[in-house]
């Protein structure tokens, strides 16, 4: 079973975000809608859950089903002599008949329960799509940050015949070693990134059930342009949102529902269970007085049976327990409410962050840095630079660009997770 608001979620998330091919193979997904769908659908553990769903589903009317009748039967091996006859047979035909309200009461739970799974199943697709969605990011991050150090270490290698040149012509022999030292640890770097790419592309694969014995291919992802601070009004709406209607808190909801009906049914344990019976003899020929008025006939007769629930420590403990349970119900909805208020305010606060950083390093600082490399490149051409003053440059707009790109994750990170923990598109 899959429910709307995923549709609606998928479209929050993707819209924001312009997503290139990746592959041409119908088997890998493009964009993130397609990553979403492909988890959503293919991925085992969701399924699990689904299948929990359904199973809980056909407990309900088993809860509300009354027990099985019982029929008993007696032969007389030594047949009883009667007035009208020998009894050969007894038959015993009963009905257990719970208490009012015992039936739907357990009904009720029964429900309550089902109704609990269904939640806690919208908040596996909402986490299961949260965590697609984070490692997404990560993994467009991870290609940004190879590209941007390949072109680092592509500058750099340029720079080494002419390093060479003059060590020959007998510049300093230590900017060589300088440079060399600078090359060998980006492609240090280089190595580190490209085994993360290994590893995060093995967790989306697993993620999406696909198989893991190549990398996926590279996304391409333009930042969004409507990043920004969540003004105090929307702030609220979301929390308001996420109180109203985030999966874990109706799911915790119906527990509380489900504990407070076990509360009434451990109450109606001190009430009585009927049981409602027919009765019917097989009277054998009679022999001894057979022209007794109804000799022969076979009688019948209608039985009520109460039973007695009069071990009071047994039900007055039950009770005790069953509120007990409600109380610890009532509890972990309240902390779990408080946690997600708090996990909404933290991802404000890093998306907040996270667009602090996009706008300082994109309008500030990331300017300034590559006309900084531009000028010293042209100094250390005209010899008025040293070899290290440049790398330093490079390396500093190397720097600011991956912060860069790393803060643009970081925004879109937290667009996916204050959606799921919302359930809503902010």
């Amino acid at each position: 079973m899959r429910f709307p608001f995923l549709l609606l979620f998928a479209t929050a998330v993707v819209a924001p975000t312009t997503v290139g091919l990746w592959a041409q193979s119908p088997d890998i997904p493009l964009t993130l809608a397609d990553y979403l769908t492909r988890s959503q659908t293919a991925n085992p553990d969701l399924q699990a859950y689904a299948n929990r769903y359904e199973a809980a589903r056909e407990r309900i009317p088993q809860a509300a089903a009354l027990p099985d009748p019982t029929l008993q039967i007696t032969h007389f091996v030594e047949s009883v002599q009667t007035r009208t006859g020998p009894q050969d047979n007894i038959l015993i035909l009963g009905q257990r008949v719970p208490w009012f309200g015992r039936l739907s009461g357990r009904q009720d739970i029964a429900s309550a329960e089902a109704e609990a799974i269904h939640y806690a199943f919208a908040a596996r697709q909402l986490m299961l799509a949260r965590r697609v969605g984070t490692a997404f990011y990560d993994y467009g991050y991870l290609g940004k940050a190879i590209e941007l150090t390949t072109q680092n270490l592509a500058l750099l290698e340029q720079l080494a015949p002419i390093v060479e040149e003059r060590a020959r012509t007998g510049g300093s022999l230590n900017n060589l070693l300088r440079l060399q030292v600078e090359i060998g640890k980006l492609r240090d770097r280089w190595q580190t990134l490209q085994q993360q790419r290994t590893q995060l592309s093995a967790q989306l694969a697993a993620l999406m059930a696909l198989p893991i014995a190549e990398v996926l291919p590279w996304p391409d992802w333009t930042p969004s342009e409507s990043a920004g601070v969540v003004d105090p009004t929307r702030r609220d709406a979301l929390l308001a949102a996420v109180e109203m209607g985030n999966p874990e808190l109706l799911m915790l909801e119906r527990k509380v529902t489900s504990a407070g009906a076990r509360v009434e049914l451990a109450r109606l344990e001190t009430r009585p269970d009927f049981t409602l019976g027919v009765t019917y003899i097989q009277i054998g020929s009679p022999t001894v007085n057979p022209t007794t008025p109804d000799a022969g006939r076979d009688p019948w007769g209608v039985t009520l049976a109460v039973n007695l629930p009069v071990w009071n420590s047994r039900t007055t403990s039950a009770r005790r327990e069953a509120t007990a349970n409600r109380r610890a119900s009532e509890n972990e909805l309240a902390d779990r409410r408080n946690q997600l208020r708090a996990d909404t305010i933290s991802s404000l606060s890093i998306l907040d962050d996270a667009t602090r950083r996009v706008r300082l390093y994109q309008d500030e600082l990331l300017p300034l840095a590559r006309q900084a490399v531009e000028n010293t490149s042209s100094d250390y051409q005209g010899n008025r630079a040293t070899l290290l003053e440049l790398i330093d440059s490079e390396r500093s707009q190397l720097d600011l660009e991956l912060r860069l790109w790393r803060a643009h994750s970081d925004a879109a990170q937290q667009r996916v997770t204050l959606q799921s923990l919302a359930n809503r598109p902010i």
